[in-house]
């Protein structure tokens, strides 16, 4: 069935409170791969590099792992049309908030403003001893096997979410803040498995907001709480949307 863009667009323009909750389709068009795909960084990687404690005991085969995981072609990528478009409807007041589930920090690279990234964020690392937070422009850290705080000398780790942690407090309370007061909420590119950051889109729909989902498959919320599905990957429907804004 055809997408009827002119509809979703009026829905955008009359929202008075949207947001978008984004999940790693988002990033597919930049080339960042998939967590839990067939073809993600799990069917690549053992899982226990990523668990809090395994890592803490085996740092440096931990870390090498997640280096070459997620690091080795990081800094080429580069957002991808649907990053740019959500950024530009932020600008022009449409969207109010991007909810992430994605660590790649591409949408804070295209240009929003207002993010909160409910798994963290792969450009910093923060000591697990003391706390403090580094920003990844420091190459020395991705070069070492294993990697210090030049503050108190603790093991420094990502500071994105590992299997075993808690979402960071800040970013899941404001999301659920900002979703309970929403009346639309974009779904882009993602199939609603993981939580508690999942619960986002139903919030939404408590408090009787639109669902919009932009997934060419069908997610956990397709035929739950969703009110329009377009069947496209999130370029081909971001940029539809965007020319018809």
């Amino acid at each position: 069935m055809k997408i009827d863009y002119q509809t979703v667009t009026t829905i955008i323009k009359n929202s008075k409170n949207a947001i978008a909750f984004t999940g790693a389709g988002i990033s597919a068009g930049s080339g960042i791969p998939t967590f839990r795909d067939s073809n993600g960084i799990l069917s690549k990687f053992d899982p226990k590099y990523f668990e809090i404690k395994y890592y803490l005991e085996n740092v440096a085969e931990s870390f090498g792992a997640i280096k070459e995981a997620f690091y080795s072609h990081s800094e080429t990528k580069e957002p991808s049309v649907a990053h740019f478009a959500l950024a530009k409807m932020e600008e022009i007041g449409l969207i109010k908030y991007v909810i992430t589930q994605n660590i790649d920090g591409l949408h804070r690279k295209a240009g929003s403003k207002n993010v909160f990234e409910l798994h963290g964020t792969m450009s910093e690392m923060i000591c697990m001893n003391c706390k403090k937070v580094f920003p990844l422009e420091n190459e020395n850290i991705l070069k070492s096997d294993i990697p210090l705080c030049e503050k108190c000398d603790g093991i420094l780790k990502p500071n994105f979410t590992f299997f075993g942690e808690a979402l960071p407090e800040y970013d899941l309370t404001s999301s659920i803040n900002v979703t309970g007061k929403s009346d639309l909420c974009l779904v882009i590119g993602t199939t609603g498995i993981v939580m508690p950051a999942a619960q986002i889109p139903y919030i939404a729909k408590q408090n009787e907001a639109t669902i919009i989902e932009i997934n060419p498959k069908k997610s956990n919320y397709t035929n739950d709480i969703v009110d329009i599905h377009i069947k496209e990957k999130a370029d081909e429907a971001m940029q539809e949307i965007s020319e018809n804004l």
